[in-house]
C-alpha cells in the first residue's frame, strides 16, 4: 500500500468540475479537522455507552474481545473505501460510488439505505442516550419521557443549527470532540484500572482472569451469544467514510482523507479496547449481569468508584462527545442529500440542492434532514417499543451499504487502476477486497438472521420498498429521458479515468 504526493489544492476545483459539478461548498477544512470527523463520529463513547451492558448481559466481560474482532474487519473496508476516496472526492460518497462504479440505479439505492441510516442513527442516539444521560448530569431524579424528548429534540436542534451557521463551526466542535472521546472514556478507563489494581474498594475476585469469564443465556446457545455480544464493536466501528462525504470542502483531499477514515478506525479500535477493558475489571462486586440488568450501567460503575459529583462530570463530558457525534453526523446527512438531489434523484431537486450563497451550506438539505430526524424521533416516542426496533436497524444498514460499495469496487476494480499521486492498494487490492467481502457478508447475516433482530429487518425492508416505489414511479422516467443521475465511470486506463467527465443531468 502506499501513498504519494498528490495534486496542490489549487487543482481540487478543477477535480470536482471534471466530474460535471461545480464547486459550490466552501473547502477549508485541513487534516486533523478531516479526521476529527471520521473519528467522532465512529464516537468509541456512545458506542460503548449504548451496548457494553448488552454484550456483558449477552457474553460476560469476555464480550470485548469481540471488539478488536471488529476493528480489523472495518479496517478492510476502511482500505477499500480510502482508495475509492481518491477517485471519486465527492460529497455523498457512497452513493456516488455506487452510481458511478456500477449504475445511478445501484446508487439510488445504496444512497436511499443511507438517507434511511442517518433517519435513525442521529434521533436514536439522541433520545436513548444523551438525553437520558443528561438528566444524569443534572441529577434529575426519575425524569419523564416527556422531558428526555424535550432534551433529545433540543439536541438535536442545536446540531443542525451548528452546521446551518457553518462547516467550520460544526468541526471545531468535532475537532474538540476528539479530545473528550479520549477524556470520557480512554482516560476514565485508565483512572478506574488504577483505583482497581490500588483496590480502592473491595473488588470482584478472579483479577486480569476476569476479562476472560463468559457465560450465557440459559437455552441459548454459545454461538448465539456470540454474534449478540459482538454488537459492542460492530455497532460502533462504522461511519468513518463521513470524512469522505466532506471530500468537497476538504484540503488535500485525495490524502486527508484516505489517511482520516484509516486512521480513526485504528485509533477508535485501539482507544475503544483499552477502555472496556478498564471498563470490565472496574465492575463493581457481584453478578455482573445482575448489576447490569438492575439499571447500573456504566454511570453506576463511575459513581460506585469515584463517587456522584466526578461520575457526573464524566457523563457530561460523554454528553458532549454524542452532541459532537450529530454534529458532524447531521453535516454528512445533509451532503449526501445534496449530492443526490444535484443529480436530480430526489423530490424536488432543485430547491433541495440549492447552497446558501453566504455560508456555502447546504441549508434546505440540512433542514430536510432535520424534519426526517424529528418526525422519527416523535414516531419512536409516540410508538413505544417501536423507537427501539428503528435504531436497531441502524447497526444492519451501514453494513448493507459497505456491502453493496465493496461490491461494486470489485465490479469495476480493474478499471480503477492507481491515479498518479492518489492512495492505493497495489498488489493488496485482491486480498484486501477478498478479506473484506467476506467479513461484510459475515456481519450483514450476524445482524438479520438472529430473531432479536427480525423486527429492525422488517424496517430495513420496508424502507426498500420505498424506496424502490420512487424508483419505478419518481426516477424512472427520469432516467429514460436522461435527466437524472451521474455518469458512469468506464472502464479505462487511470490516466484518462482522472480526466473522465461525470456530467450529472439536472
Amino acid at each position: 500500500m502506499s501513498s504519494t504526493d498528490v495534486e496542490p489544492s489549487g487543482s481540487e476545483e478543477q477535480v470536482v468540475n471534471s466530474f460535471g459539478y461545480r464547486q459550490e461548498l466552501r473547502r477549508g477544512l485541513r487534516a486533523f479537522s478531516v479526521f476529527s470527523v471520521a473519528f467522532s463520529i465512529i464516537s468509541i463513547t456512545t458506542g460503548i455507552f449504548l451496548n457494553f451492558a448488552f454484550g456483558i448481559t449477552e457474553l460476560g466481560p469476555v464480550s470485548i474481545w469481540l471488539w478488536p474482532v471488529a476493528g480489523v474487519g472495518q479496517l478492510l473496508v476502511a482500505l477499500v473505501l480510502a482508495e475509492l476516496a481518491t477517485r471519486i472526492p465527492l460529497a455523498g460518497a457512497n452513493y456516488q460510488w455506487g452510481a458511478r462504479l456500477v449504475s445511478p440505479t445501484y446508487g439510488w439505492f445504496v444512497g436511499a439505505l443511507g438517507v434511511m441510516y442517518g433517519a435513525v442513527g442521529l434521533p436514536g442516539i439522541m433520545f436513548l442516550a444523551a438525553a437520558p444521560l443528561t438528566t444524569y448530569v443534572f441529577n434529575v431524579s426519575a425524569p419523564s419521557s416527556r422531558l428526555v424528548l424535550f432534551i433529545a429534540l433540543l439536541l438535536l436542534t442545536v446540531a443542525y443549527l451548528t452546521n446551518v451557521i457553518s462547516v467550520q463551526v460544526a468541526t471545531r466542535v468535532n475537532n474538540v470532540a476528539v479530545f473528550t472521546e479520549i477524556v470520557g472514556t480512554t482516560l476514565l478507563a485508565i483512572v478506574l484500572f488504577f483505583l482497581w489494581v490500588g483496590k480502592h474498594k473491595t473488588q470482584h475476585s478472579g483479577g486480569f482472569s476476569f476479562l476472560g469469564n463468559h457465560s450465557h443465556l440459559p437455552g441459548q446457545p454459545f454461538w448465539y451469544a456470540i454474534v449478540l455480544a459482538s454488537l459492542i464493536g460492530v455497532y460502533t466501528i462504522v461511519g468513518f467514510e463521513s470524512a469522505a462525504d466532506m471530500s468537497e470542502e476538504a484540503l488535500d483531499a485525495r490524502r486527508s482523507v484516505p489517511s482520516a477514515m484509516i486512521n480513526s478506525v485504528i485509533w477508535s479500535t485501539v482507544l475503544g479496547m483499552v477502555a472496556l477493558i478498564g471498563f470490565v475489571l472496574a465492575i463493581p462486586p457481584g453478578d455482573p449481569r445482575a448489576f447490569f440488568s438492575t439499571g447500573g450501567g456504566l454511570p453506576g460503575e463511575f459513581q460506585y468508584w469515584i463517587g456522584a459529583g466526578l461520575a457526573r462530570t464524566f457523563v457530561a463530558i460523554v454528553v458532549f462527545s454524542m452532541f459532537a457525534l450529530c454534529v458532524i453526523g447531521a453535516a454528512a446527512n445533509a451532503r449526501l442529500i445534496y449530492a443526490m438531489a444535484r443529480d436530480n434523484m430526489l423530490p424536488a431537486s432543485n430547491v433541495v440542492r440549492t447552497i446558501n450563497p453566504t455560508t456555502q451550506t447546504p441549508i434546505v438539505a440540512l433542514t430536510v434532514s432535520w424534519v426526517i430526524c424529528v418526525a422519527i424521533m416523535i414516531y419512536g416516542y409516540n410508538s413505544g417499543n417501536a423507537f427501539g426496533t428503528l435504531v436497531g436497524a441502524t447497526a444492519l444498514v451501514p453494513y448493507i451499504v459497505y456491502l453493496l460499495t465493496v461490491i461494486a469496487y470489485g465490479y469495476k476494480r480493474r478499471g480503477l487502476e492507481a491515479l498518479p499521486g492518489a492512495f492505493h492498494l497495489r498488489g493488496w487490492a485482491v486480498p484486501v477486497f477478498s478479506a473484506s467481502l467476506v467479513w461484510l457478508v459475515v456481519v450483514v447475516l450476524a445482524l438479520s438472521l438472529p430473531q432479536e433482530f427480525h423486527k429492525a429487518d422488517y424496517y430495513v425492508l420496508g424502507g426498500l420498498a420505498l424506496a424502490a416505489l420512487w424508483w419505478l414511479v419518481g426516477l424512472g422516467p427520469r432516467f429514460r429521458k436522461g435527466t437524472a443521475g451521474p455518469s458512469i465511470i468506464p472502464d479505462q486506463p487511470a490516466e484518462e479515468m482522472a480526466g473522465a467527465s461525470g456530467a450529472s443531468a439536472g
